[in-house]
């Protein structure tokens, strides 16, 4: 079921599946087609886009906390399991299971900048021809940016090894009602 809005202000989107950034104007009426992890899938004029969820005013919605409570460390180092809070709230707008769920983050790691810390990811898609890698992507590296302690995020699509419904975690097969 989807809910038809007006957009009440201009409002930065990511064009889907190409991850580009683009700007939806002001009066645009748009379909909210999917709402997961504090983000919009919206269907458009031009096709589908992703809006933020600190945007949600101009969709006449409800903004959600997308901030991580988590401080980082005494160093200055970011938390890991904020990092991975973060990660799970990133979806593909055609599966209803978040990215980590899925299976398709292989690895997450920190390293020290001087100054600050980058989060550096490397994951994958369902299919290597899924055009939304880029917008999934785009998704990751904002939500993970939210973190205390990270000041810059590298998220890499990689193919090896192929991703297969066996390393979709139990929740995920449970929420697929694949058990």
């Amino acid at each position: 079921m989807t809910k038809e809005r007006t957009l009440s202000r201009d409002v930065a989107a990511t064009q889907i599946p190409s991850g580009d950034r683009i700007t939806l104007a002001a009066g645009a009426r748009i379909h909210i087609t999917q709402t997961l992890g504090g983000s919009y899938t919206v269907m458009t004029d031009i096709g589908l886009a992703r809006i933020d969820g600190a945007d949600a005013d101009a969709l006449g919605e409800k903004a959600a906390d997308q901030a991580p409570s988590a401080a980082p460390a005494a160093d200055g180092a970011p938390d890991p399991e904020a990092i991975w809070d973060q990660l799970k709230k990133v979806y593909d707008p055609e599966i209803p299971v978040n990215i980590v769920d899925l299976g398709l983050v292989y690895s997450m790691d920190v390293e020290k900048l001087d100054p600050g810390y980058r989060v550096n990811i490397s994951m994958t898609l369902t299919a290597p021809g899924c055009g939304m890698g880029p917008a999934i992507a785009e998704d990751a590296r904002g939500k993970v940016m939210l973190v205390p302690g990270v000041s810059a995020a590298d998220v890499r699509l990689v193919w090896e090894p192929p991703w297969n419904q066996s390393m979709i975690s139990e929740e995920g097969k449970m929420r697929l009602g694949l058990v």
